[in-house]
This record gives structure tokens, sequence and C-alpha cells, in this order.
């Protein structure tokens, strides 16, 4: 019984009762003659008089004030309870009594009512659940459910539709226009739908169906999918209809990821047959890196120099580098390397030509000193092994130091003088020699390029010779000096195992090269601007509107643009591209002619300290580069321009919204794994090769992709059948045929669009 009609029923058998309190003090009352008039339709009274009056309201009466309240209070004496009227706690009307009985009978109808109207609040609650949902209907199947699986129909619509129209009136008094045309009148309308609908029928078929109108693709806009997926032990295993894809087993017939039409995958024991059916809405494309060189646009901060990857060979090269590079392409340091070795900790396992080494940190320096007991040797600058008196002290007094095991013991009586190994000498066992073509020197400034970048704790040590105004000149042992493998090679160090700027060995590293990011950079069409980030204006400027270099570009106060296109000394704007000195085509990196061109040499150029104390970076080379990059206040110079390069990290597609798992890259016939190898930036068509060892061994790299940009120009039909027999997990045996027919857009079809109707089969 519903909580309405069983309080129905109380109510009427309440009144029935003759025995009752309440029926007794009725048939009382209504005995008695009234004095007042009685209204048709009586209107409660403000406070109860009598027992039938508690707690009765009209449906058209307003309520009660709040102040206003009923309370009962016991009488112990009387064994009564009194009902008072009360406003503020002062009686408004004369209390009256009630005798046990009616109290408890006044109490249990109020319990009565109570309790049915939580009932019926719970089961108006319980059926507005059930109640019909146009965005969230769910239906049953009933006998159906042996075909689709339990669980229904179920659809269900999310998003949002909104709809503009208004009424345009245009009034335009032209007098060259006749009357009839100088007044329009018409209705705007503009509609946004943003929806998506999701439908189940059973746990087998399922729709999925996006509509947006503010899409910036046309094929963006609609998308939807109807899918069957059958169980495990059926044929059918899946039924695709809408935007499908067909991928294949083969390398050579791919298929298509941006489809329309209809596509089935079905088992027959061990067979497994896919069928397709449909329309192609993109072409395909292949953009070759190798091939026709691409116009790249680059920007480089000036906290983002090559680090680990370039070093001076001294500091006399360091030292002199600005005045021998000033006068590029001529360079007047008189100083030819003729032949070097370069060793590196061998992280690579590769003992072929590995030996035993201890480079030390002061050997062959005569200004540039760390530690005060070595003692100069001779006035030259110029390095050499007797520049210093450590090769002779290490060579004759520690004899042991050969012995790679002896090394630590062997020097330890120089710890007195503050000699320490891993600063001052760093001692390798079995340190790989690089080859020639992993490494490229500048014979005339004396420094080195790895083509690899070091790690932090990594060691390069070299032994060169060179001429240097008519004298020959060694640094260090070559290996054919010290023809005992076993015997240590004593040689200069460029780099330790641990990094403190404190230290001079700090210099040595080049920190004016900038890598482009692109290998085989070609001269043509290649820009290179120097920009300061200017906070007045908030704009990057081309030069620094103060000091010296106020009427100067920064490209011109870093000696990259002292020259013309027939290298005459004439600024022409225009980068200065110097094979060799200021650019490095193969490797694609800028190398500035001078040492520190945001430090001491722009605050050299500016002329004025306090003015050059607001633009210097200073601490780009005197600090590691994280100490330097949170200097954000002098961190405004960036490097700008663009390069035409064969190949380079970034393969720009020439697509826009590539449809996803459609690009297949290829270097050298090898096909690369994406994520790992490279990845694609799907939405701006890129594509960035992340595996360096591929762009540094200059492989031919392909990219295959699907293009949906001209898709609605064209009408292609696609039809495709893969099978693949599975003789174990271990064996498969496929063949596929696919078929891509075009049709014209016009009757007479032009030269060089003619129409496809290509077969592709294969086993």
């Amino acid at each position: 019984m519903s909580g309405l009609g069983a309080y129905s029923a109380f109510a009427a058998l309440q009144s029935a009762d003759p025995q009752s309190p309440s029926s007794s003090i009725s048939a009382t009352q209504s005995n008695k003659e009234s004095d007042s008039i009685q209204v048709r339709y009586p209107v409660t009274k403000t406070s109860p008089e009598s027992y039938d009056e508690i707690g009765q309201i009209a449906p058209m009466d307003l309520k009660n004030p709040s102040n206003l309240k009923t309370e009962v209070e016991y009488d112990a004496e009387t064994n009564c309870y009194v009902i008072h009227t009360r406003v503020a706690g002062v009686d408004v009307c004369t209390p009256f009594m009630l005798s046990a009985a009616e109290y408890n009978d006044y109490t249990l109808r109020k319990s009565m009512q109570q309790y049915y109207r939580e009932r019926n609040a719970q089961n108006f609650a319980e059926n507005s659940k059930s109640e019909f949902n146009f965005l969230d209907m769910q239906f049953s199947l009933g006998p159906l459910e042996k075909v689709f699986g339990p669980g229904g129909v179920q659809l269900k619509t999310q998003g949002s539709i909104e709809l503009n129209m208004g009424l345009k009136h245009n009034k335009l008094d032209n007098p060259a226009l006749p009357m009839s045309s100088r007044k329009k009148t018409y209705f705007d309308f503009d509609e946004k739908i943003q929806a998506s609908v999701t439908a189940k029928v059973g746990d087998k078929m399922s729709f999925n169906m996006n509509y947006n109108t503010d899409a910036t693709f046309d094929f963006d806009s609609k998308n939807l999918k109807l899918q069957y997926q059958g169980k495990e032990d059926e044929i059918i295993k899946n039924i695709e209809a809408g935007n499908v894809s067909m991928t294949t087993g083969s390398s050579l017939i791919r298929g298509s990821t941006a489809l329309f039409g209809v596509k089935t995958t079905m088992q027959f024991g061990k067979l497994t047959a896919t069928a397709l059916i449909s329309q192609q809405q993109s072409e395909s494309k292949t953009v070759n890196a190798s091939g026709g060189a691409q116009t790249t646009p680059f920007e480089i901060r000036a906290d983002a120099y090559d680090e680990n990857r370039h070093f001076f060979l001294a500091h006399f090269f360091r030292d002199n580098y600005d005045k021998f590079a000033s006068k590029l392409p001529y360079v007047s340091s008189g100083v030819s390397i003729n032949r070097i070795e370069v060793w590196i900790t061998n992280k690579q396992g590769n003992y072929e030509e590995s030996r035993n080494i201890v480079g030390f940190m002061d050997l062959a320096e005569n200004v540039h000193i760390g530690n005060d007991h070595w003692i100069s040797a001779t006035a030259q600058q110029n390095p050499m092994n007797n520049s210093n008196s450590l090769y002779a002290e290490i060579k004759n007094g520690y004899p042991d130091a050969r012995n790679i095991n002896l090394v630590t013991q062997a020097l330890e009586p120089l710890s007195v003088y503050g000699i320490e190994g891993g600063q001052d000498y760093v001692k390798i066992e079995s340190a790989r020699k690089l080859a020639s073509s992993e490494y490229t020197l500048n014979s005339q400034l004396g420094y080195i390029s790895l083509k690899s970048k070091l790690n932090a704790d990594e060691m390069i040590a070299v032994a060169y010779e060179y001429t240097y105004n008519g004298q020959v000149y060694q640094v260090g042992e070559f290996s054919g000096d010290v023809t005992d493998t076993d015997q240590c090679l004593f040689l200069k160090m460029l780099k330790g195992s641990t990094i403190s700027t404190s230290l001079p060995i700090w210099d040595l590293m080049m920190k004016n090269v900038y890598s482009l990011g692109a290998y085989q950079v070609q001269k043509d069409k290649f820009r290179l601007y120097i920009k300061y980030q200017n906070d007045s204006t908030g704009v990057a400027v081309n030069n620094i509107p103060e000091g010296n270099i106020s009427n100067q570009t920064l490209l011109q106060v870093m000696n990259l643009d002292r020259l013309d296109v027939n290298e005459s000394e004439y600024s022409d704007g225009i980068f200065d591209y110097i094979e060799g000195y200021t650019i490095q085509s193969s490797n694609g990196r800028i190398i500035f002619p001078v040492i520190e061109p945001f430090g001491s040499h722009l605050a050299e150029k500016i002329g004025n300290a306090a003015i050059a104390e607001k633009y210097v970076y200073q601490e780009l080379y005197d600090s590691t580069l994280t100490i330097a990059q949170q200097v954000s206040e002098k961190n405004k110079f960036i490097m700008t321009g663009e390069y035409k390069a064969s190949s380079g990290a970034e393969i720009r597609l020439n697509a826009m919204n590539v449809p996803r798992g459609s690009v297949v890259v290829t270097a050298g016939g090898m096909t690369l794994v994406e994520n790992s190898d490279y990845i694609v930036d799907y939405a701006m068509g890129v594509v960035t090769i992340l595996n360096q060892s591929i762009i540094e061994a200059g492989t031919p790299i392909s990219v295959s992709l699907e293009n949906q940009s001209m898709f609605n120009m064209q009408r292609k039909t696609m039809l495709g059948l893969d099978l693949n027999y599975a003789f174990s997990k271990d064996f498969n045996v496929g063949a596929t045929i696919m078929h891509l027919s075009e049709k014209s857009l016009t009757e007479k079809v032009n030269m060089g669009d003619e129409v496809l109707n290509n077969t592709l089969w294969g086993v």
C-alpha cells in the first residue's frame, strides 16, 4: 500500500471509531449552538482552542510567523498536558488542557503523519530515477541479448548546442544605387555544435559519433564509427563502419589510416581474414630529408652554448684567440698543428687502441698554472713540455707513475704542495684513442671539436706537435714515444672528471660555439642575426642603444659582420659565412671569432663600465651553465635566422594535422621506432629525430605519411583483403591485395593529373 493510501485508510478508521476521544468531543461541540457567524470557507485560527484544532493548517492559509510557537507542558498535579501558544515566551491566548489519553492520541497521529510523509518522499525519489532521460537512454533487449550480449541498449549524449538568431537591417544612402537596393533586411543565423554520442547494444556492438562545427579542418568536424566486437570463439571477430583504418602485416603494402567505409575481421580456425571497402580521405606522401634541403628557422639563446664538446689545447690559444681571429679568413697565429692524439675515458669497451694515461692540468702551461709548485721554466708563452717544471719532475722524479696501479702512491708526496688526484691530475686505465673521424681540429687556432659530447664524469687529454714561427714544439707524449703499452702516457688534460670553475682548466672549454641542430648546412640562404631583448620596448632589437656600440648591430660588435660577399672589409649586414672559422657546415655549428662574446668582449666594446654592467652576461663564462641560466636579468641575448640543410634533427612534413599512426620513418632502408628513434608532432607536421647517431652518420632519412589537406578535392576508392595463416606462434604466412582507384574531377583530364587505378598484391 502506498503512503498516501495507507494514511487515508487510517484516517477513515479513526473517524469511524465512536469510542475515540476526538469523535466524542466533536459530537459534544456539534450540539452546541454557536454564537458566531459560520463562514463558507473558514480560516484556520491563529492558535488552537480545542483538541481538534491542534496541528490543523488550511491549504490556502499563510504560514504562522516564526516567533509564534505552540508548546506542550506536562502538569504533574493534574496528570494533564497544557497547550500554550506563545510569542517570545508570553501566552497570546488562553491555554487549554489535554488528558493523558488525548495527548497519546495526538502524538500517535503526529508520528503517523511524519512516517507516511517519509514513505511518500522515498517513493517519489525512486520513481524519479527511472524517469525517461533523453540524454541518457537505457532499454532492455529482451530475447536479443542472446545475439548482442547482456547490457541492453544504452544511448548517451553529451555536448552543447548554441544557436544565435537575429535580424539585420542595412540602409545605404548611395545615390548611385536604385531605391530598392538601398535598404536590405535579412535574418542572421549562427550555430555552434559540439556534441558526442556514445551508444552500446549489449556488450558486442558500440557506436561513437563526434560533431564539432568549430573544428579547424573539415575532416575533423565529423567522426563516426559503428563497431561490432565478436567473442573469442565466434567467426566474426570485428565489424567496423564509418571512420576506419586498414593496416597489414606487410611493410611494403601499408594500407591507410584515414578511411571511411566498412571493415571486417573474421577468423576461420588458424586463418584470419580482414576485408575492406572504403573511400580514402587522404593522399600518400613521402618526404626525403637527404634530397632537397629545407629552409628552417631557428632561435638560440645565449645560454645554449655547445658545452663539453669544444676545447682549446692550451691557454695560449685561448688568450690569443681574439687576436688570431680578428682578420678572418686570414689567421695571424703563425701556428700549424702537425699531428695530435686525443684520449678519452673508455666507456665503449673498445680496447683495440687503448692505453693507460695520466693527464696533468698544468702540463705545458707558462702563465695559467693552477699550483704554485710548478715553476715556469721559459719566457716563451707558447705551450711545450718544458714550459714549466711539471713534465721533467714527474718524468725523472716519479718513475713509478708509469705504472697505472701505483700512480696514486707514487704521486702522494706531491699532496703536501696541494697537488691532488682528480683535480691536478687524473689517471685513466685503458683510455680510448679517438679516430680522426671522431673529432675535427682547427690547426691554426688551436682547438678541437668532438663529434660526440662528453659526459660530466668523462675526461679528455691530448698530445700534439705543432710548428710555431718555424720551430717545432711538443705537448704531452705520443703513443709511439712510450712503446711499452703497460706504461702510462703523460698527457695534457683538457677536462677532468670533476668540474670546478675556480681551476684554470675550466677556461679551456669553449663557450662561444652554438649548435643549429642541423647537418650539411648550405651557405645559400643562410642568415644569422643577434638580438637583445629590450625591456623598455618589449621586443628584440639588433643593437644596444648605449655606449660606443649604439650605432652598430650586435652582429658587427661580435666581429661576425666585417666582410661583404666578396670578402672585402665592408660591413653588409649579413653574417660572414667563413667555413671552418665562423661556421662548421658539416655539423651545423656557429663559432664566434671572440672568446667571450656576451661577456668581456661586449664590455670592452661598450667602453663604459656603468653601462656595461646592465648588459654584460659575464656569469655565462665564470659559472657553470646551470648557475648562469638562473641569472635571468642578463640572459636576454638571442640568435635568430634560418638555414638550408640537407638533413637535420627536425624534418618538416609540409602537412597539418597528420593522421596518427600514418607516419613511417626509415633511415637507410631500416624502419625506425617511434618515441625511441623519433617523435612526431602530428598537429604541426614535424618529425624530430632523437637518434643522434643516424644524423651524425649522414644516413638518408625518408618519411612517408598521409596528408588529409587536399582529400576533399579527390574521390578515391580503396578495396583491400589481408589474409594471415598462423601455423604456430612463431610461423605465419600472409597475403595482401589492395586496390586503389580515383575518379577525375572533370571529364577532361589534364596532363600530369591522371587518375589512379592501381592494384598491389604480395605474399
